[in-house]
C-alpha cells in the first residue's frame, strides 16, 4: 500500500509569531515544487494564528505541540481541540517525550522533579489522542525508549506497551492517526538511530497497531521516525521501507534545512 510521506517539523519552543511567519513563507517557496509528499509544522502556541495566517494557498499543514482533553472549562494555561480546530489544526503531537518529562538531552534547569511537572504518561496521550480524533485532529502519538531500556534489551517490550496503552479504545481509520518512533536518546543530543534498527523497530510497531486497531488501519497508517534528523541523514532514513515520515526537531527551524530534509521524500 502506498502511503504518502509526512515530513512534520516540531519548532518546540522557538520562534515568535512574526518568526514563525516568515520562516513558512520561505519554507513555501522552497518546497511548492514537490509531489507525493506531505510537509507539515508545529509552532507553540502562541504563534499558531499567525502561522497559520501566512500558510494560506501554501499546501503545508498546520499542527500543534500539544492538546487537552476537554472542549473548555476552567483549566488555566491549557488549550482545547475545539480551539485547536478553529485556529486551523491539522494535526497535534500527542505524548512526545518532553511533554512525558522523559528528556533525551542533559539539561542543568531540568531536575528530576521539574521533569516530571508536564505529566503525559500512558493515560493523558490516550486521552489526549481521543479528544483529538473526536474533533477532526490527526494526532501524531510519540513513542520511545529511554537509553537505559535500549541497553537493557527493553526496546521492544517498552515501545509495544506504549502503543497499547495510548490506542486503547480509538477508533480511527488509518489515515486519522499517526505515529512517531522518537528513541529519547536520539532527541536533541545529535545521536540518530541507525536508519536499519529504526526501520526494524516501526516495522515491529506497525505489528502491534495490527493487533490493535486491525491490518486494514495499520497498512495505511503512518509511522515516522524522530530523533536528531538533519538534511545528511535524512535520505538514508527515508530510503527505508517501513518508515512513511519524519518528526523533525531543531532541523526544522530552518526553512533551508527543513526543505532539504522535505526533500528526501522524494528522492
Amino acid at each position: 500500500m502506498t502511503r504518502i510521506p509526512l515530513m512534520a517539523g516540531n519548532w518546540k519552543m522557538n520562534k515568535t509569531a512574526a518568526e514563525g511567519a516568515a520562516m513558512v513563507k520561505d519554507l513555501w517557496g522552497r518546497i511548492q515544487s514537490l509531489s507525493g509528499v506531505e510537509a507539515a509544522v508545529c509552532p507553540p502556541m502562541t504563534a499558531l494564528h499567525a502561522v497559520a495566517q501566512a500558510l494560506q494557498g501554501s499546501k503545508i499543514a498546520l499542527g500543534a505541540q500539544d492538546i487537552f482533553w476537554k472542549e473548555k472549562g476552567a483549566y488555566t494555561g491549557l488549550i482545547s481541540p475545539l480551539m485547536l480546530k478553529d485556529i486551523g489544526c491539522k494535526y497535534v503531537i500527542v505524548g512526545h517525550s518532553e511533554r512525558r518529562g522523559r528528556f533525551g538531552t542533559a539539561d542543568a534547569s531540568m531536575t528530576p522533579e521539574l521533569m516530571t511537572v508536564f505529566g503525559d504518561n500512558d493515560t493523558t496521550v490516550n486521552r489526549k489522542a481521543q479528544a483529538a480524533l473526536e474533533h477532526g485532529l490527526r494526532p501524531i502519538i510519540c513513542v520511545g525508549e529511554t537509553l537505559e531500556e535500549r541497553q537493557a534489551g527493553n526496546t521492544d517490550k517498552v515501545i509495544s506497551d506504549q502503543l497499547q496503552k495510548a490506542l486503547q479504545g480509538l477508533a480511527a481509520d488509518g489515515d486519522e492517526l499517526v505515529i512517531a518512533y522518537e528513541p529519547v536518546w536520539a532527541i536533541g543530543t545529535g545521536q540518530v538511530c541507525d536508519p536499519t534498527e529504526a526501520d526494524r523497530v516501526i516495522a515491529m510497531m506497525r505489528e502491534v497497531v495490527k493487533g490493535c486497531l486491525g491490518k486494514e488501519t495499520a497498512e495505511k497508517m503512518r509511522l515516522l521516525y524522530g530523533g536528531s534528523v538533519t538534511p545528511e541523514n535524512a535520505p538514508a532514513i527515508m530510503e527505508q521501507n517501513a518508515i512513511d515520515g519524519v518528526l523533525v526537531g531543531g532541523a526544522s527551524l530552518d526553512a533551508e534545512k527543513f526543505a532539504s530534509i522535505v526533500s528526501a521524500a522524494n528522492a
